[in-house]
């Protein structure tokens, strides 16, 4: 009972918050608009910008988009998200999907290499020192800075972001889980060895359970990081993906296409790191 009143009370100081926040924005870009641009033009120079398409008589914002207007841009690319009208006009869904996709295959790959690589370090004393120096060295490199290497290297504007991804997602994921290994009760370690388990079973039935809610905070927290990286990777490369969408929004001076991309990597953020804090909850046990 206490704990539905406090998620009400939460989520009525949630929504205050966001309508004073949408005030705030109102207020900030309702100020007088400038005056029409035709004003102190002459005759042939506004026939000359009705020639190129442009309306001279039509009045300047202030600059920013109000809500409404970033509102109405949100609906029309939510409403119709997968057109393909060539390589730079692609719906915001298939932007999202490339990005997706590029953080899933590099996630794995980290997956694939962290975890028995943790395992290993976390259960071998002489591997955890031996590994230690390239960990400190290697962990603090920004992920982008290998994008120049993986460009030279790679010839491949995807396969590089996924080894971005890969090289940033690595790191939390091998740590925590060299950290959960090694944390394993040494009573648990030293019933199974008592019951003569095999190394095998031992590693799945038992460290593998005491470790898992260490090894799920690590993968969340590279999913974070990968998620941040692959928008800015992919403003880097270009193509397609939501970070080539922001930048080619901001090239094309759209503000409301840039907020609704900045938006919307929010929302996608916190489901990704809800979808690992429910899997975190599932595999945390109470001793």
């Amino acid at each position: 009972m206490k704990a539905t009143s406090l998620n009400l009370r939460a989520a009525l100081v949630s929504l205050i918050i966001f309508c004073v926040f949408i005030g705030a924005w109102q207020l900030s870009t309702s100020g007088p608009s400038i005056g029409g641009a035709s004003s102190g033009m002459t005759a042939e120079e506004i026939e000359y910008a009705k020639m190129m398409g442009k309306d001279p008589g039509a009045e300047k914002s202030t600059g920013f988009p109000p809500p409404l207007e970033v509102a109405k841009a949100s609906w029309g690319h939510l409403s119709n998200p997968f057109y393909d009208k060539g390589p730079n006009d692609k719906g915001i869904g298939i932007q999202l999907a490339h990005s997706l996709a590029r953080v899933g295959l590099g996630f794995l790959l980290a997956m694939a290499v962290a975890i028995p690589l943790g395992f290993l370090i976390g259960m071998s004393p002489l591997m955890r020192k031996a590994f230690d120096p390239f960990v400190q060295v290697l962990k603090p490199i920004s992920p982008l800075a290998w994008m120049p290497l993986a460009l030279y290297t790679l010839k491949d504007s995807d396969v590089s972001g996924i080894f971005v991804i890969f090289i940033c997602s690595v790191w939390p994921m091998l740590i925590n889980t060299a950290f959960g290994v090694s944390a394993v009760k040494r009573e648990w370690l030293n019933v199974a060895s008592t019951l003569e388990v095999n190394p095998i079973r031992k590693a799945f039935q038992v460290i593998l359970p005491a470790a898992a809610p260490t090894i799920l905070t690590g993968m969340r927290i590279s999913m974070g990081i990968a998620w941040l990286v692959i928008v800015a990777a992919e403003m880097l490369v270009g193509g397609t993906g939501v970070g080539y969408f922001v930048w080619n929004e901001w090239n094309n001076l759209s503000l409301t296409n840039v907020i609704f991309a900045v938006l919307l990597i929010g929302v996608v953020g916190m489901l990704l790191d809800l979808m690992f804090a429910q899997l975190q909850k599932a595999v945390t046990y109470v001793e």
